[in-house]
């Protein structure tokens, strides 16, 4: 399993799963339960969640999913920036923890900008830090202007990563947003990958999957991990699409195969407002 490492130099896995949507449905819950355990077996243990998926339904199915699993898991949930002041944040995490069934998040993260003055936010992170009810805090949805100013209130520059939507038909990040992460050491966490499923099937993808044996979505994951310091947490709810995003992992695009994607898939000339879903 390749790994990325974090700015205070602890490895985690560059390729882990996501979980929106995940626990919403009864009648699917054992198949993703059955997927998440596989996940993990596979040794996709970064598993990514929050307190909005399912306003909480999605943590809750994930304390079952993740029974006798805990400690092999690097957990990630995130708070809702209405939640985000210095006491808040204390709270809701507190209220993950227990949905979760667990005593401490490995990494817990701002889900988007809000009102809440960063620096009462990065208190609360590090308070929750300094209990052990949280190993590690970051944010996610932050464009290159929200970084910088994360970076400018005490503290802020401990930013263990930035969760943004990035893949194939989402490049903006490239232009300004991901040499500035670089530079400052902040990994990338990048969220729907394979655009919730909806990647072009056809052309340069079609043509490298069919080389390679591969589906395009597992194309479309290997160009999203191609990247140095790039962690990538695709949803899979079926054990076969879990096996499927392993496998994805070992493919190494060429640098023909990666401009016949850019060719179809254009990189950024300009500033792109950061995209959300």
């Amino acid at each position: 399993m390749e790994s990325v490492t974090l700015p205070d130099g602890e490895k985690v896995p560059a390729l882990g799963m996501g979980t929106w949507g995940m626990g919403e449905d009864p009648a699917r819950r054992p198949t993703e339960i059955a997927a998440v355990r596989l996940g993990v077996e596979l040794g996709l243990t970064l598993v990514d969640t929050a307190e909005m998926y399912g306003e909480g339904r999605t943590e809750q199915f994930l304390g079952e999913a993740l029974a006798g699993m805990r400690d092999r898991v690097f957990l990630v949930s995130k708070v809702y920036p209405h939640n985000a002041s210095r006491t808040g944040v204390v709270r809701a995490c507190e209220a993950s923890l227990r949905r979760l069934r667990t005593d401490r998040l490995d990494l817990y993260l701002l889900h988007w900008p809000g009102n809440e003055p960063l620096a009462e936010t990065v208190a609360g992170f590090e308070t929750l830090k300094a209990a052990g009810k949280i190993r590690h805090w970051g944010v996610s949805n932050f464009d290159t202007g929200d970084m910088e100013d994360l970076f400018s209130v005490a503290g802020g520059d401990a930013c263990a990563v930035n969760q943004v939507l990035y893949n194939l038909t989402r490049r903006g990040p490239e232009f300004d947003l991901l040499p500035w992460m670089e530079a400052h050491g902040v990994p990338l966490m990048a969220y729907s990958p394979l655009e919730q499923g909806g990647i072009a099937r056809d052309g340069a993808v079609a043509e490298i999957a069919a080389h390679h044996g591969l589906t395009p979505w597992q194309v479309a994951l290997a160009w999203v991990l191609r990247r140095p310091g790039t962690l990538a947490i695709p949803k899979a709810s079926l054990e076969a699409h879990m096996r499927e995003n392993k496998a994805a992992q070992a493919l190494r695009l060429t640098e023909a195969e990666r401009a016949l994607l850019d060719a179809q898939f254009a990189a950024p000339r300009r500033k792109r407002a950061l995209e959300m879903l």
